[in-house]
């Protein structure tokens, strides 16, 4: 049958869900649509969307699980006397971690039922520009809508073009859905950062695991430095394996049930090749416009990309029609970017608000072993924005208080401040390597969104002793080629 409503979201990811939400707030009468279709592995969950399901939630609980491995091994230099040797199952993490993904796929239906917002859990395709079907097993159903949101991110890609990868080889969406260990593993191509935490922690918790790397890492990320390099490095020094400069070719399965997967080393000019239980790609994503019918009712999109082309108020080539989140060129894609632009999107629409969403100066984290946090621009960009001689860079090498006892090497914790050089001296960018990384940007994100200055920051008295601290000292810049090193207090 056919439903009118206000506002019809296509996707129940975090964007997708906090439009929905905040606009039922103003009495509208929403729907969401929202179907996973399996891996082709045949991994799928439930409402959420990436971020809940296959993205930060289970990576960050992964990450913590080998933090407190990481934390067992120095517990002994402070006196806790651990049984040696020390063994991870990986069932009773993964069991743990899906409980609680699905507790909060059952919270986000219950919160859609208290705002009274419709769920479909069926794929949205267009028919025209004001109709939605909603595709099911068992029918149809049509519905027709005064303004659609479209909110379907991406997932995985694979290497379709290297023999045996869509057959044997698994993605970001499977690991976190693994009943038993993935054993010792192979991640080829690293064109994401979620590929190098899966890496960290697959390390981290003990198992055998490889990275292959054609090109640099982290690409988008500031390379000036090699604070990318900083990431990899530490990776290294605590077990996991780099094949850098290499590409697979094709992957086979033995009579064993591992995988043999066959390599080119471009620099050396050899073929190479070894056996993994799991090879885990990690190619980037694609936007999940499949379904969609797109063309049919003229939303443009990045023919390289694949990504919906959007305005400053998330609206697409055609009017009524917006979209948000991941599947959204230029975009950063992160989650609480797609939250807030959610947010006001319904509030313009229905709460007689102008405020556009603001993509500059947004903070992020890479949830490696050592992890990697940032907010502004990279040195890169500065320079390219404002050419090097306007641009000072302050910078300084540190060691953690808790790696000392524990003896722990502190070589890549770095970090670095990107300022004008202008007399006020505003602060364009900050870069940290160390623990806790989210937490220490998360804090100095809000002075550097107010505007904060170099002046500024040398009077924040610093908390004594903490990794962050060392932010409000930084006075070495990379222009006078001093030793950025810290030395004691």
């Amino acid at each position: 049958g056919k439903n009118e409503y206000d506002l019809l979201v296509i996707g129940g990811g975090s964007g997708g869900l906090a439009c929905a939400k905040e606009a039922a707030q103003f009495g509208r009468k929403v729907a969401v649509l929202d179907y996973v279709e399996p891996s082709p592995q045949g991994s799928s969950w439930g409402l959420g969307g990436t971020c809940v399901n296959v993205g930060c939630i289970p990576k960050k609980l992964m990450h913590q699980a080998a933090l407190l491995g990481s934390a067992l091994k120095d517990a002994q230099h402070y006196g806790w006397n651990i049984a040696q040797p020390v063994h991870h199952t990986w069932s009773v993490m993964a069991q743990a971690v899906q409980n609680y993904v699905k507790s909060l796929n059952w919270g986000h239906r219950v919160q859609l039922q208290d705002k009274k917002v419709k769920y479909f859990n069926m794929k949205g395709s267009f028919s025209d520009s004001h109709t939605v079907r909603g595709l099911t097993k068992a029918g149809k159903e049509v519905s027709c809508c005064y303004n659609i949101v479209i909110a379907t991110g991406g997932r995985p890609k694979y290497p379709t073009q290297i023999a045996g990868a869509l057959e044997y080889g698994i993605t970001s969406d499977d690991l976190f859905w693994l009943k038993e260990s993935p054993g010792k593993t192979l991640t080829p191509f690293v064109l994401s950062y979620v590929s190098l935490e899966c890496a960290g922690f697959l390390t981290g918790i003990g198992l055998d695991t490889t990275v292959m790397m054609r090109s640099i890492p982290l690409r988008g990320f500031d390379q000036a430095n090699q604070m990318a390099s900083l990431v990899t490095e530490h990776m290294e020094s605590y077990g996991t394996k780099f094949l850098k400069r290499c590409f697979p070719t094709k992957v086979e399965k033995l009579e064993s049930n591992r995988l043999q997967v066959t390599w080119k080393n471009t620099e050396l000019g050899t073929e190479e090749t070894d056996s993994f239980d799991t090879v885990m790609w990690a190619v980037g994503r694609a936007p999940d416009t499949k379904t969609l019918n797109l063309e049919t009712v003229g939303v443009k999109t990045n023919s390289e990309t694949g990504k919906i082309i959007v305005d400053a108020s998330e609206a697409t080539s055609v009017p009524h029609i917006y979209a948000i989140g991941d599947i959204t060129e230029g975009r950063p894609e992160l989650t609480p970017t797609a939250i807030a632009a959610g947010k006001l999107l319904a509030q313009r629409l229905f709460g007689h608000s102008s405020e556009l969403m603001d993509y500059n100066n947004v903070p992020t984290t890479v949830f490696t072993p050592l992890e990697y946090g940032c907010v502004g621009l990279s040195e890169e960009a500065a320079v390219q924005c404002h050419g090097s001689d306007n641009i000072e860079v302050f910078h300084a090498y540190y060691k953690p208080l808790e790696f000392t006892v524990a003896e722990r090497d502190a070589t890549q914790c770095y970090m670095k401040m990107v300022c004008l050089r202008e007399r006020e001296q505003r602060i364009l960018g900050l870069h940290f390597i160390g623990p806790n990384a989210g937490e220490v940007i998360q804090g100095f994100a809000l002075g550097i969104k107010c505007g904060a200055t170099y002046p500024q920051l040398m009077k924040t008295v610093g908390i004594h002793p903490t990794c962050a601290e060392e932010v409000t000292k930084l006075h070495i810049t990379k222009r006078s080629g001093l030793d950025a090193t810290v030395t004691g207090c």
